[in-house]
């Protein structure tokens, strides 16, 4: 029932926003100043295990936002500030960090040997099936190239060992529960270092 209801939900948010109840940039970056005290300023993330929203797409950040906001995501610092988001905030956030510019790696890649080992798994994994080649992601599916490396380390552990799902989320426990501790270090390092 509540996966049907979430998936109501998400279904009624995307389609009021492709019939012309445009996003509204301003009021989402206006929104978004909740956001920026985890999430950084302009959604690139200064905190350790925060990932950061800019240039993530529109729609996986209303699915997250929905998950949280429902409780199929859990995390102590995000349900009390999505509990008070409307639909409309959510399409205002979703496009507000969708117009953003991503993150890019901040620092030469100190560790091209294990960003070699990560790009293996990344292609042993068939990663780019779903996140595309560039690994900017596509629809509802995360944007992961640049992403902060401890957060990647951080969500493959979650998916591991099931503490993280929700929607399509069983793809990613598929993708996750055979990964050894050193490929997901090695995927994490290739994939933030993009």
């Amino acid at each position: 029932m509540r996966k049907t209801l979430i998936g109501t939900t998400l279904a009624a948010l995307i389609a009021c926003s492709s019939l012309g109840h445009a996003a509204d940039i301003a009021a989402g970056k206006e929104k978004a100043e909740l956001c920026a005290g985890c999430h950084g300023d302009n959604g690139i993330s200064q905190t350790e295990n925060i990932p950061s929203l800019a240039g993530q797409l529109d729609q996986f950040i209303q699915w997250q936002l929905v998950f949280f906001r429902a409780g199929t995501r859990k995390n102590e610092q995000m349900q009390p500030v999505v509990e008070q988001l409307t639909n409309d905030d959510i399409r205002n956030l979703g496009a507000y960090f969708a117009q953003l510019a991503p993150p890019k790696a901040s620092k030469p890649d100190d560790n091209p040997d294990l960003s070699k080992k990560g790009a293996q798994a990344a292609a042993g994994r068939r990663c780019a099936s779903c996140h595309t080649d560039s690994f900017a992601g596509t629809k509802a599916v995360a944007r992961i190239a640049g992403q902060r490396e401890e957060y990647l380390v951080k969500a493959l552990r979650d998916y591991k060992s099931g503490v993280r799902a929700g929607g399509a989320m069983a793809v990613m426990a598929d993708v996750a529960y055979p990964l050894s501790e050193e490929e997901i270090e090695a995927l994490a390092h290739y994939l933030a270092n993009l």
